[in-house]
């Protein structure tokens, strides 16, 4: 392994990616930690130090703050984060079954995914103005730490604060053009790179306070349960249905083509992680709405804010897990439907002479697409649900849910993006040396 990696290093164009891809990500940390204008540092500090002491954070922000590697308790230049460029991607690829301009737009091809793109930019700048309003108001109004009563942003005028969103906004900007140079310059996807970069650096605090606040014991049995899931994402992220399909011979001119044959491969989890970020996401609507409707000067809260309180907030009550584990399966099949369309499928076999041995082409071969689809999905779909349980439960068993890092989104996003990762560098070795990074 590590004549392979340094086999990659003595390597000059690719040690140059892989150099300007830790460049980057070096940067992507630094700004994590360098506070935005107007905010006393100090005093967000004493804040989070009954966080980092092992009690739980604010669970209304944890997958904003884990998706921003601690930089939005922080209060930092970037504070958002990841979190707005995701955001607009996903809406604009559920705008494509709206809004047809959309669906031409990305049936064109390479312009039209230009455009789309395009879009995606604007609307994450447009996010990130709002969410750095939100954020702004919450630190201001002293509900981003509730048990925290010192001045976050000391000066409350106008300009200051708008100074602060600018800067916010600013910061997801640069974060989205960062992410881009690392696609276009570096190695692997870089908005992903970004996100694990984000969820590795906890992992280290994390940790330590469960080594500090449970003891060896504790700790020991999370690293053992840790391992344990990395092995059984990585298999189940590599699992896939293969559906043959063959091409008849055809003559074009005077050579023929065709004649082949190939498989469909059908992933038991085609939908990633974006079911847990949506079940995540709605999950935190209802909580974010209770928050600003419960009142501060101690008067009577009212029945339905309080039900949210009780049921909605905390990851150990049975109603939120029952709730978030449905919200996880109906979303695991939304996303595959708007994304795998079964009729185009099979209008492109039948275009290029492929036919499923067995199946006839056109409509029963969408009918069978979509019964294999179907199957397969809802394994995917249960699967995401345990893993994404997976901090819930150790809250309930060992009481290491906020620093629990072996989990749910984090879980899955870490070891899709190094899977895909390690598969790019292998390729581009293979291609150089005839010989991969892993014999």
């Amino acid at each position: 392994m590590l004549s392979a990696i340094g086999r990659a290093f003595r390597t000059p164009d690719l040690r140059r990616k892989l150099l300007f891809t830790l460049g980057i990500i070096s940067i992507f940390r630094l700004g994590a930690f360098i506070p935005a204008p107007g905010v006393n540092y100090s005093n967000v500090k004493t804040c989070l130090s009954p966080l980092v002491t092992g009690q739980d954070q604010p669970g209304i922000y944890q997958l904003m703050n884990l998706f921003s590697g601690g930089a939005l308790l922080q209060v930092s230049v970037f504070a958002l984060g990841i979190m707005p460029y995701i955001t607009s991607s996903i809406i604009v690829q559920l705008l494509r079954v709206v809004i047809p301009r959309f669906q031409e737009l990305y049936e064109e091809g390479q312009a039209g995914q230009t455009k789309l793109t395009q879009y995606t930019r604007y609307l994450t700048i447009a996010l990130g103005l709002l969410n750095a309003t939100t954020l702004v108001s919450l630190v201001r109004s002293g509900q981003l730490f509730p048990n925290c009563n010192l001045q976050i942003i000391p000066d409350q005028s106008i300009i200051a604060t708008i100074l602060i969103i600018i800067t916010l906004t600013a910061g997801t900007g640069l974060i989205m053009w960062m992410g881009e140079l690392v696609t276009e310059k570096g190695i692997g996807n870089g908005m992903s790179l970004l996100i694990f970069t984000s969820i590795a650096a906890n992992f280290p605090a994390s940790l330590g306070a469960i080594w500090t606040s449970k003891g060896p014991g504790t700790f020991f049995i999370v690293l053992a349960i840790g391992l344990v899931t990395m092995a059984l994402v990585v298999f189940v992220e590599q699992s896939q249905r293969r559906i043959p399909v063959q091409y008849a011979k055809r003559m074009i001119g005077r050579r023929t083509v065709g004649g082949t044959t190939t498989y469909i491969p059908v992933k038991v989890n085609m939908a990633g992680v974006i079911p847990v970020i949506f079940a995540s996401s709605m999950l935190y609507l209802p909580a974010l709405v209770a928050q600003f409707n419960t009142p501060r000067d101690g008067s009577q809260i009212q029945p339905w804010v309080e039900w949210i309180n009780n049921n909605l907030t905390k990851g150990d009550h049975p109603v939120y897990m029952v709730i978030y584990f449905l919200l996880i399966i109906f979303f695991t099949y939304f996303y595959v439907a708007i994304t795998f369309n079964p009729e185009e499928v099979a209008d492109n076999m039948k275009k290029y002479g492929g036919f499923i041995p067995g199946i006839r082409a056109g409509k029963p071969t969408a009918d069978y697409l979509q019964y294999v689809l179907s199957r397969i999905t809802l394994p995917g779909s249960l699967y995401l649900g345990i893993v994404a349980l997976i901090p819930l439960i150790a809250l309930v068993l060992v009481q290491a849910n906020t620093n629990f890092p072996f989990g749910g989104t984090s879980i899955l996003i870490m070891v899709g993006v190094g899977l895909e990762t390690v598969k790019q560098i292998d390729a581009q070795l293979q291609q150089r040396h005839y010989e991969g990074l892993l014999r």
